[in-house]
């Protein structure tokens, strides 16, 4: 067993929907071998109600999130970032601040639960999906065997499941 904690950055544009139900679900899932954060590229500036909802109904904690800037953690003390993933189409094609500590990136696109529109149990339903989806990606992640990889197929690791 490893001491090494790995730090992952999940980044949207809103910052208030997929890179928070990641963020909650990689600080649960890996507790101990990672530290999980997430971040927009322009911030919402809230949580959406729903993914706090999704998280208690997956029983993962639901406080201490925030709608946050991806230049928090470009600024001075920021962690240093072994993982960076996008889990929004618009924030992949977006230039992104240049991570110190050259991090391994993926992209883990999933559609937007906050885009859909209709009753509120399509709303919620919508939301369930895309922490499926990510969920899977996680734990797919979490089963790699990070000291044994090289960079390179460790990268191409990352953009199959994402894939997935």
């Amino acid at each position: 067993m490893t001491d090494t904690i790995y730090n992952a950055l999940f980044i949207c544009t809103g910052n208030s929907a997929r890179s928070i139900l990641a963020e909650g679900m990689l600080n649960e899932l890996g507790k101990g071998r990672f530290h999980a954060y997430s971040a927009g590229s322009h911030p919402k500036g809230e949580v959406h109600p729903l993914a706090l909802a999704t998280l208690e109904r997956l029983h993962l904690p639901t406080t201490g999130y925030r709608s946050k800037s991806w230049d928090e953690f470009v600024a001075p003390g920021a962690p240093v970032f072994d993982f960076i993933f996008t889990v929004c189409d618009n924030a992949a094609g977006e230039a992104c601040p240049l991570w110190p500590g050259k991090p391994v990136s993926a992209h883990w696109g999933v559609p937007d639960p906050a885009a859909v529109e209709g009753t509120e149990e399509q709303q919620r339903k919508a939301f369930l999906d895309a922490a499926i989806t990510l969920r899977r990606r996680i734990e797919l992640f979490l089963s790699l065997p990070l000291q044994r990889l090289d960079a390179m197929s460790l990268q191409r690791e990352l953009r199959d499941i994402g894939r997935q």
